[in-house]
């Protein structure tokens, strides 16, 4: 049977939950998993909330629908807490990312599924922190790598690199690397 995981972001629009997956995408493409990746979102606007969704498979994939049973959450926005079902399909093995300030109970306490393993990074502030502007996608995947062992961080890099190298300046692409590698380091369950 082929290894199936799945990831699903929820993020507002302008936050990079689209640009995570696809950079998560091109990380597991280079290490040689078969990949899917798309967005999922109603009117096109910042702020709103949407989905971006990614499946790794040692096998072809052939789904084409969105993400109904994550192995994998990524939330870029803890006030989406209040608003989505962002345990939606998730069993007790599956793995919760919080972008917050608040602890692993705090946020437990807020969720429609409070049995799923959480894990916490304030990415916001590791974005600002290292790359100066409060978009947290870039931290988020350096969280969820150390969650999940999904791919390796220097894969990441690379996938950075590949998806953000002809759009950002080495400078910007250094801040970005250290954002991973410090969201990598303080995620926390």
């Amino acid at each position: 049977m082929a290894q199936l995981t799945e990831v699903r972001f929820h993020g507002r629009g302008g936050q990079g939950a689209k640009t995570a997956g696809y950079i998560l995408a091109v990380a597991a493409a280079e290490e040689g998993w078969n990949i899917n990746a798309f967005p999922e979102y109603g009117a096109e606007r910042r702020g709103a909330p949407m989905k971006s969704y990614v499946r790794i498979s040692d096998a072809p994939i052939r789904l084409r629908s969105g993400v109904r049973h994550p192995n994998i959450v990524a939330v870029l926005d803890d006030t989406l807490l209040a608003t989505e079902n962002v345990t939606e399909g998730m069993t007790e093995s599956s793995i919760l990312i919080v972008n917050t300030d608040q602890t692993p109970d705090e946020i437990r306490a807020q969720l429609a599924n409070p049995n799923v393993m959480v894990y916490v990074v304030n990415a916001t502030q590791v974005a600002m922190d290292t790359i100066g502007r409060p978009i947290p996608n870039t931290p988020m995947l350096g969280a969820m790598v150390k969650a999940a062992d999904l791919v390796p961080l220097e894969s990441l890099k690379h996938a950075v690199v590949a998806r953000l190298g002809g759009k950002l300046s080495q400078a910007a692409i250094e801040s970005n690397y250290a954002a991973l590698d410090r969201a990598y380091e303080e995620v926390h369950a």
